[in-house]
């Protein structure tokens, strides 16, 4: 860390009850069985399903990690775990934990159970369980998977994703592009996926928030910028931290589509 980012950072850790998500439970349950399942079928669908993966060389092996990818299928999850050979937790709704036998494959692959109706602070906390444990955690920025027809299908990003990133600062966020997973198992008409069908897992350069908001590219703010900014009241803070989690999320879904994404 050079001196510039670790002056920065200083100056937005004073700002943290602007920005802070406060963990639910402060962490993971240990699951064995996930690694277990990763060793055993991420090999297996490397070798039947048809994936080219490029860019893994950006995934860090260890500590906490955002994979921010598009949402076209229910395949996509599964893709990313494949390919990014790391334990990668997702959020999933309450619904597939209800049947026995797939809330027992859920838990034992480490997803994590969130209740809709609480919204989405309660979602973002179990995100933040997520990197409390130094994991990593897959997330759509879309909020959902895309219903779109006809291209381009990529969403606008709900800000979630950089309130997570700014929550954990030295984080690194990976920007990934899933090309052809519509095609390989199109909601409501494919029960299975098509996995003869090629598709395409293309991973970006890592971004921290504190890298991106040093940055005159991205949020353009100094360490005293920031500290200027703590003396505001606080709807101002709130206003100008809102400004800067758009940016970061727009950014972020343009280095989706530069990516590939469709």
């Amino acid at each position: 860390m050079d001196k510039q980012s670790g002056q920065l950072e200083d100056a937005w850790r004073i700002l943290e009850h602007h920005w802070k998500i406060q963990p639910r439970r402060g962490g993971i349950s240990y699951t064995p069985g996930y690694s277990i399942l990763r060793f055993i079928f991420s090999p297996i669908i490397r070798g039947i399903a048809r994936i080219k993966a490029t860019g893994s060389e950006h995934i860090p092996g260890r500590g906490a990690t955002i994979l921010a990818a598009n949402h076209l299928s229910h395949v996509d999850p599964i893709l990313v775990i494949a390919s990014s050979r790391r334990k990668v937790h997702y959020l999933a709704k309450d619904a597939h934990f209800k049947n026995f036998f797939l809330r027992l494959f859920m838990n034992s692959t480490g997803q994590i159970e969130t209740h809709r109706e609480e919204g989405g602070d309660d979602a973002l906390a179990s995100a933040a369980d997520v990197l409390a444990a130094n994991s990593a955690l897959g997330i759509f920025p879309e909020g959902t998977r895309s219903k779109r027809t006809e291209k381009p299908f990529l969403l606008p990003g709900k800000t979630g994703i950089a309130r997570l990133a700014a929550s954990f600062p030295r984080a690194p966020v990976i920007p990934i592009a899933l090309v052809g997973t519509r095609t390989m198992m199109a909601p409501q008409k494919d029960k299975f996926p098509k996995v003869w069908l090629p598709v395409q897992v293309n991973y970006g350069k890592k971004i921290t928030w504190i890298d991106w908001l040093g940055s005159a590219e991205g949020g353009g703010m100094t360490a005293r910028d920031v500290e200027e900014l703590s003396t505001l009241d606080d709807h101002e803070i709130k206003s100008a931290i809102a400004k800067l989690y758009r940016k970061f999320t727009d950014q972020l879904m343009q280095s989706i589509s530069s990516l590939g994404a469709p």
